[in-house]
């Protein structure tokens, strides 16, 4: 399906700086908003229909045959609704930033509160626990809890760490209840990127991107495949590397000085966000099926 006003356009673009909002903030899925909303699937089926196989047919010289691959994309959908993605995202980098700098430790344990809160609600899709999905599970939280302990993609900001963060972010556009930005917060991207975001750099921001487009075009079929072969054991492993992850805004928070009613408060409103987030999307999926 193809869009063909401006004022569906508009309302696509109204959606992109909506899931914007949730994609920058870690352990708010983007995914939810799309369901809220009621453009998950579409989502879905445009990412799965982007095909680089019109390139190979242009390069070929047969233009009539990329003009009609083009045709099955769902192009205009996904330029609307990234073009409201990407403004959400330069917008709240700076008001991100300013959290960050100026109340941390307040910030980071609404980080962890965001974060604990979509681990539970991501449990909720490992239908049974048996011996492979807890071993998965206990993978997950023991490879994530030594990976920020070892703080070796935390202090590196290569282009290569840069483009695999990227490669591997935009892949939580299809995993129910994951951030991309907790992605980044794990690999220790988050702030690095905020930066980048705000003072336009054009370099790092390109080297992102480009990992991204390649990881939306390659590991999205990828996912796809875990998602319906082992779905238990794959969301299982999800569950314990954001449980794991939790000792990043944890030692944050406990090297900084903090109040603790006020931090305890800041968790409990980042938990208490997304159970209201998860709640509406169950009822936005409910009423549309």
């Amino acid at each position: 399906m193809h869009i063909t006003s401006m004022k569906s356009l508009i309302l696509i673009f109204l959606r992109g700086l909506a899931m914007g909002m949730a994609d920058i903030i870690p352990g708010v899925s983007g995914g939810t908003i799309a369901l809220i909303t009621g453009i998950y699937e579409r989502l879905i089926f445009a990412i799965r229909g982007l095909s680089m196989g019109f390139l190979k047919k242009l390069l070929k010289g047969d233009a009539k045959g990329a003009a009609a691959d083009i045709k099955t994309m769902d192009l205009e959908f996904l330029a609307a609704l990234f073009a409201g993605i990407i403004t959400s995202f330069l917008v709240l980098s700076g008001v991100i930033r300013f959290f960050m700098n100026v109340y941390p430790s307040n910030t980071y344990a609404f980080f962890f509160g965001l974060i604990l809160a979509s681990a539970v609600f991501v449990r909720r899709h490992v239908e049974r626990i048996n011996w492979k999905t807890a071993a998965s599970g206990i993978s997950g939280l023991v490879f994530a809890i030594l990976l920020v302990g070892s703080g070796t993609l935390q202090s590196s900001h290569i282009p290569a760490v840069i483009f695999f963060s990227g490669f591997i972010a935009i892949c939580a556009m299809i995993l129910p209840g994951i951030s991309g930005a907790f992605i980044l917060f794990f690999l220790g991207q988050y702030e690095y990127m905020l930066n980048a975001l705000h003072s336009l750099d054009v370099f790092n921001i390109s080297v992102f991107s480009t990992g991204a487009v390649l990881g939306l075009l390659t590991m999205s079929r990828v996912l796809g495949y875990l998602l319906k072969n082992h779905k238990a054991a794959t969301m299982s492993f999800l569950v314990g590397l954001m449980l794991g992850a939790l000792r990043m805004p944890y030692e944050n928070i406990v090297t900084t000085s903090f109040v603790l009613p006020f931090v305890m408060l800041s968790a409990i409103s980042g938990f208490i966000l997304v159970v209201m987030l998860e709640k509406l999307s169950g009822e936005s999926g409910s009423n549309s099926s």
